[in-house]
């Protein structure tokens, strides 16, 4: 019997009906002869809720506690789920990231996975338990409490499916599939049957929200064949129907695959813009700049430094919008008169859009294209990224909607298979 881990995220957790769907879902791999682990989220909105009530009381929480909060969202989860299986007469077991444990780093909001101990799962599995782990969390060598970050359940489910050497990861989520772009943007957008490994991970990490970039990570270093489906169809669909929809990451790059020179355009909102002005160019001063930015655990994205200038430069670089002020904090106290710059200026209203494809590598004038794309269209381009198979832009916001579409359409993603 195969080993198969399901993933099911917030939405598909989101009320004790869609529960029960999971659970009938669940009963029917079982039934089939699989092992199955079940690695829930906290129900939608409940992360949210449980935060907000902790800021509600402080301004600036502490995170070891903050963790201890949001950990219970997941731990209502599997709870539930337990007795939805049980009543179905399905065997099942809860169980929290301590109790497996699941061994993390102390990095509390933002911890890593180090280790996952398989003794007590395992013994349930061979007894023919159904086993539901809580993502999104673990526990660090103190015995704290951690959660991994926002979407951290994705990267619990693969961790987990690695550890026990699960035959697949099936992510269960509201949408059925890996897409050329968000549709609610592109109504043209198509589901992609396969992607691989390499053009997952770089739309994650440029703002594709159906995986968390570390959960493809994961995927990746211990090769976990990963599925994204569709947990609102029919629960009691046949298996051998089900398992071939949604989106399959593959490790190996086809014929079909180097055909298509664009995977997808990815975006993200949440960009925030630093820029230093007339810093003295000088060796180190881009560590000078970006180590204290490091040390506060703020993770930069792209980094522009301009030609120097009389002895001086400008330096550029993006955060998560959501740190934009903790990093000008750092900045204005430990940076800013350290290194002798003029101005420290910010901006909060600019976004990250890429083009993404493995087809990159044999193909040429891709980011021609899209600079000229980007220009037809009436929008400036303010830094530039690229690597093998991607080429990200930051612009300003308001175009956001119109560079996607346009890019969708000028790289032919909107054209049936």
């Amino acid at each position: 019997m195969a080993l198969i881990v399901h993933k099911y995220g917030g939405t598909s957790m989101g009320s004790a009906e869609r529960i029960k769907n999971v659970a009938r879902r669940v009963a029917k791999w079982r039934a089939a002869g699989h092992h199955i682990i079940v690695v829930p989220s906290a129900m939608s909105g409940e992360t949210n809720r449980l935060l907000g009530l902790a800021r509600e009381i402080s301004e600036r929480p502490d995170p070891r506690e903050l963790d201890m909060i949001a950990a219970t969202g997941e731990q209502v989860s599997i709870g539930l789920l337990a007795i939805a299986l049980k009543d179905l007469g399905v065997a099942a077991r809860s169980y929290t990231g301590w109790q497996v444990p699941i061994r993390t780093d102390s990095a509390y909001t933002k911890a890593r996975i180090e280790a996952i101990d398989a003794t007590r799962v395992n013994t349930d599995l061979a007894e023919g338990t159904v086993v539901i782990i809580a993502g999104f969390q673990g526990i660090d060598e103190s015995n704290n409490i951690t959660t991994l970050g926002r979407g951290g359940s994705d990267t619990s489910a693969v961790a987990v499916a690695a550890a026990f050497k699960a035959q697949e990861c099936l992510i269960y989520t509201d949408v059925d599939g890996v897409y050329t772009t968000d549709p609610r943007i592109v109504s043209e957008a198509r589901r992609l049957k396969v992607i691989s490994f390499e053009e997952m991970l770089e739309l994650a990490s440029l703002g594709s929200k159906v995986l968390q970039i570390r959960s493809v990570e994961f995927a990746g270093k211990y090769r976990v064949p990963t599925r994204v489906l569709s947990s609102l169809t029919d629960p009691l669909m046949p298996i051998d129907e089900e398992f071939k929809s949604g989106t399959l990451i593959t490790f190996e790059e086809d014929e079909n695959m180097e055909q298509a020179v664009i995977a997808g355009i990815a975006f993200n909102r949440d960009e925030g813009k630093i820029t230093l002005l007339q810093v003295p160019d000088r060796p180190g001063v881009a560590f000078q700049i970006l180590g204290p930015v490091a040390e506060a655990n703020i993770d930069v994205d792209m980094i522009i430094q301009n030609q120097s200038v009389n002895g001086t430069t400008d330096f550029s670089f993006t955060v998560h919008r959501t740190e934009l002020d903790k990093t000008l904090e750092v900045l204005e106290s430990k940076v800013k008169s350290q290194i002798g710059a003029r101005e420290i200026r910010a901006d909060a209203k600019v976004a990250k859009v890429s083009a993404v494809g493995i087809g990159m590598r044999s193909h040429v004038g891709i980011a021609a294209q899209m600079f000229e794309t980007l220009f037809d269209e009436g929008i400036n381009i303010q830094m530039i990224s690229t690597s093998e198979i991607k080429i990200s832009v930051i612009i300003d916001d308001k175009y956001l909607e119109l560079a996607v579409r346009a890019l969708h359409k000028a790289f032919g993603l909107d054209q049936p298979d």
